[in-house]
């Protein structure tokens, strides 16, 4: 069982995202060594890219950030090398199908396994060109983590069969960014899943309040807040430590 897997053991998961180099990469290992210690139990850095299609405002603008100031995913593997020297915490990359392509998928997700990386999540991959590259998640033992939308309804028995780590249940159609209401029916979309996998689901896209949190975690076995985490970086910048966890444990119940 891996690492992502064995986090969702008898607890619901809580899945903090920011996006690697904003403001800086020692900044980055500051603040997921702050997120783990107010309560998230998985934690998703954004590969910084150029054209982030499945991105809102928020999290392109921290993608624009990170690469003026120069972050590279060579760095940011270095980073994450050095960051296991103090943390154990399940991690996983969120990145595009283009600096995976570049960089060699063999020698990307070797290179994940020699670092640290648990797993990662490919947004624009579509599922019938995702056997190239699930060769060599298997081979390093990384975790393809699976995006389910509202609108797969007739894909999601193909989706999550074989899904790794957990599924990402995205909440709402469109990109992300915080949303005051969901109004996808999160209940049955689940409840297809469980038809078909005992992978864990995680519903992500525009959660931002302890309401939405406990919501979700009724029916799914974890959340995912990426938005409301980079808006704090934005506002806070090399600050922002203590202002993400308070909000992580204001959201974990652990304040």
């Amino acid at each position: 069982m891996s690492k992502i897997r064995e986090a969702f053991n008898d607890k619901k998961c809580f899945i903090g995202f920011l996006t690697a180099g904003d403001p800086s990469l020692d900044k980055t290992k500051e603040f997921i060594l702050a997120m783990e210690k107010a309560g998230a139990d998985i934690i998703e850095i954004g590969i910084p890219f150029s054209d982030p299609i499945a991105e809102g405002p928020v999290i392109q603008e921290a993608n624009v950030r990170a690469l003026r100031n120069g972050c590279t995913l060579s760095k940011i593997f270095t980073m994450v090398e050095e960051l296991r020297k103090e943390t154990q915490v399940p991690l996983v990359f969120l990145t595009y199908a283009n600096p995976v392509f570049n960089y060699g998928y063999d020698a990307f997700c070797q290179k994940c396994q020699e670092v640290g990386v648990d797993g990662m999540i490919i947004p624009d991959l579509p599922y019938e060109e995702s056997d190239e590259i699930i060769e060599f998640t298997k081979k390093y033992n990384l975790d393809l983590i699976r995006l389910i939308a509202p609108t797969s309804e007739d894909r999601i028995v193909k989706l999550a069969k074989d899904a790794t780590g957990y599924i990402y249940l995205v909440s709402s159609m469109g990109v992300t960014g915080m949303r005051d209401n969901i109004k996808t029916e999160i209940d049955g979309i689940v409840e297809k899943i469980r038809q078909c996998t005992d992978t864990p689901v995680a519903v992500g896209f525009g959660i931002h309040t302890r309401e939405q949190v406990e919501k979700y975690c009724r029916v799914a076995d974890g959340v995912i807040v990426g938005s409301a985490i980079v808006n704090i970086i934005a506002e806070y910048g090399e600050d922002a430590a203590p202002k993400i966890s308070g909000f992580i444990s204001e959201m974990t119940g652990k304040s």
